[in-house]
């Protein structure tokens, strides 16, 4: 049974790996925030470089998941688990995380990992051919042993591969953070963690077999990286106030939206104003369905920052999350304004404009949610309520444009083709939108059929 479920596991690798490159964060929610996603770009901004990559290419999201974990699955696109940030104690610990998964990309090893996963499984049905083979000519014996032998052996082809890929991502992390100026103790302390954890998991009675993993045992990559980074001329340069002030407060907020609300007051209680504490109570009482507890704690950060647009933002969040849309305008307003009208902000400011159900607003809606998309037109809230805009100013085929861009972004490729069919019956041919409903309705027919083809 045990040889077994190895081999399930080898001939499903590269499905797996086929399955993460379309969807990689199916299971879990895409955690979307304007503050926390500039600042993972800017501490990343050198290593990028490193690892060779134009300009604003790296793309890091946010997965929420409490695991500590973050990977590659395709692309210039790396995931990182909220439960990363959790249990990092400074932002060097996430540079080292980065760099890490930096030198995945560097390598190519999503698509190459597809490439091993394939021909360990040619090595595991040739076993299972010659083993049948073997059985059928009387002798189930070889037959069974030929079987195991090559199952073992695909699978052991398959771990080495992906044990030469971590280590090889280890030793392109040492550069990046080199040639960044950054120093790799974060990397190490990080390891660290790691390391405990893996102790945590595994009996301490229990043996591992190096063979058997597909990482290099966390005990050697530590002491590889503590021995290489160590010896790098910035291996002693202090952490960036500044910059750690501003991780702290990330911590504390994705602390306060992602847990429980009274551990969230455990962990952060009111005898600590620190601004991270108040960060992660606002979101607190507002989860914990306290909104006056909420916007007095907000109020309270505000203060300390009055113009900071974060801040604001959040205000503004908790207010129109309250029923409060009216006094949410204010100070959505200034942190679209002082944040260069970052899309994922603006888009909140159009959903407050809209909520107030007041045909004054819409013009100011329109005008901010046309911004946010063609900023950012991965955001589905962002289309619907543009879509809402439309459909209230009575632009019916627009309306079902946006919707059609809501629902593709979603994995709906039946809905995306009806609305982007009902878009085109009603914009005039030739123009931009109807171009581009054209190419939503085409795409998302060829999704929906090969869908329906995988189910049959």
């Amino acid at each position: 049974m045990v040889r077994l479920a190895r081999s399930l596991r080898i001939a499903l690798a590269g499905l797996v790996c086929l399955l993460l490159v379309v969807e990689p964060a199916m299971a879990q929610s895409v955690l979307r925030d304007a503050e926390t996603e500039s600042f993972l770009e800017e501490i990343s901004t050198g290593m990028a470089k490193s690892a060779g990559l134009s300009p604003g290419a790296l793309k890091l999201v946010l997965v929420g998941d409490n695991s500590i974990n973050a990977f590659v699955a395709g692309g210039q696109i790396i995931y990182i688990n909220s439960g990363t940030i959790e249990q990092s104690d400074n932002y060097n610990e996430l540079q080292g995380v980065i760099a890490h998964e930096l030198g995945h990309i560097e390598g190519g090893d999503a698509v190459r990992t597809g490439v091993a996963a394939a021909s360990a499984m040619r090595v595991t049905l040739l076993s299972l051919l010659l083993g049948a083979a073997a059985m059928a000519a009387g002798a189930p014996e070889a037959g069974m042993a030929a079987m195991m032998a090559g199952q073992s052996a695909a699978e052991g082809k398959f771990m080495a591969y992906s044990r030469q890929q971590e280590g090889s991502a280890d030793a392109s992390a040492v550069r990046h953070l080199t040639d960044a100026h950054l120093s790799g103790k974060g990397m190490v302390t990080f390891f660290a963690k790691l390391r405990r954890e893996e102790y945590r998991l595994t009996p301490s009675f229990t043996k591992i077999d190096t063979y058997d993993v597909d990482h290099p045992m966390t005990d050697d990559r530590e002491r590889f990286l503590r021995d290489t980074l160590s010896a790098e001329p910035y291996w002693n340069q202090p952490l960036d106030p500044a910059l750690q002030a501003r991780f702290l407060r990330i911590k504390g907020k994705l602390i306060g939206y992602m847990d429980d609300p009274d551990l969230v007051l455990r962990k952060y209680p009111e005898s600590d104003q620190s601004p991270a504490a108040m960060y992660a109570r606002s979101y607190a009482w507002h989860r914990g369905a306290y909104p006056e507890r909420a916007v007095q704690e907000i109020d309270r950060l505000v203060a300390t920052a009055p113009h900071d647009p974060y801040l604001l933002e959040l205000k503004g969040q908790i207010l129109l999350e309250s029923g409060k849309p009216v006094l949410a305008i204010p100070p959505l307003r200034e942190a679209t304004a002082r944040s260069g009208s970052n899309p994922l902000i603006s888009s909140t400011l159009g959903h407050a404009l809209v909520a107030t159900d007041d045909p004054a607003n819409l013009a100011e809606a329109s005008k901010v949610l046309k911004v946010a998309v063609q900023r950012d037109n991965e955001n589905p809230f962002a289309w619907y309520n543009l879509g809402l805009v439309y459909s209230k100013l009575g632009d019916e085929p627009r309306a079902a444009l946006a919707s059609a861009e809501k629902f593709g972004l979603e994995g709906n490729p039946v809905q995306a083709m009806r609305s982007a069919e009902m878009a085109m019956r009603g914009i005039p041919v030739g123009t931009p939108d109807y171009l581009r409903a054209q190419d939503i309705a085409l795409t998302a027919r060829d999704e929906a059929q090969n869908k329906k083809g995988k189910r049959r």
